[in-house]
């Protein structure tokens, strides 16, 4: 396992207070502090500086080229009604885009079918954890509850496996502002940047929406320390599972 960071380490002269800028290049996501270098650009560099590139990793990443090409043809039957669905109830957009934290602190753009009302994120954005969740209920449209009933709103991140933004199995991706609050109360949190993030994961396989971001670390951190094709194709096997029991259900 890795060694996080522990609350001595953190530089002298942080301010949790501190503004948040949002770059566009690798290492793009800031804290401001009183010093040369801030907390999650530090965790940024650990991240990648962490010796990394095992073997897993490569075929890791083959499987998630060939798995995620596979789902996508699979899954255009469904995405073109899902789409016209959307746009008959709701109007556009169709798609939700938005920024989440990647593989060694890389800020990309996330894409969804969109499952609530146009302009819910600028009234959800100060919400976290299970006050988010609370939250989001009121803003889900008719066809979005559907969509995240059955899982089906994540089709599109196929593309972003497919581009390397993202892996088939990891820790869910975060919106840059959570991961400076997350970063600055919990210690270990930078090891997520370790590996890419993952459209389903030992989180989400385990445990709900509603469960605490430290226990959601705890289950994230086993995946980067133990991650293996056998625990991959594993978790893949119950986010399957998960899914088909959902279709039947709705």
């Amino acid at each position: 396992m890795l060694t996080g960071l522990s609350r001595s380490e953190r530089p002298a002269g942080w301010s949790r207070a501190g503004a948040t800028a949002i770059g566009k290049n690798y290492n793009s996501v800031t804290l401001t502090m009183q010093g040369a270098e801030s907390l999650a650009e530090r965790y940024s560099r650990l991240a990648q500086e962490t010796p990394d590139r095992r073997r897993v990793d490569f075929e890791l990443r083959a499987l998630d080229l060939l798995l995620s090409s596979v789902f996508l043809v699979v899954a255009l039957p469904l995405a073109i009604p899902i789409g016209l669905a959307l746009v008959v109830t709701s109007g556009r957009p169709v798609f939700y885009r938005g920024e989440r934290v990647g593989r060694g602190g890389r800020v990309f753009t996330m894409t969804k079918f969109r499952t609530l009302r146009p302009g819910a994120e600028a009234r959800l954005g100060h919400h976290l954890g299970s006050a988010l969740v609370e939250a989001t209920e009121a803003e889900v449209t008719r066809v979005g509850r559907w969509l995240r009933a059955t899982q089906l709103d994540e089709i599109p991140q196929f593309w972003n496996v497919l581009k390397g933004d993202m892996s088939l199995v990891g820790p869910r991706p975060i919106r840059p502002r959570f991961f400076e609050e997350l970063a600055a109360e919990l210690p270990a949190y930078w090891q997520r940047l370790v590996v890419r993030p993952g459209l389903t994961g030992f989180a989400q396989v385990r445990r709900g929406y509603e469960t605490s971001m430290a226990e959601k670390l705890s289950h994230d951190l086993e995946w980067i320390a133990d991650r293996s094709l056998r625990l991959y194709l594993r978790t893949l096997g119950a986010t399957a599972w998960q899914v088909v029991r959902q279709l039947l259900h709705v």
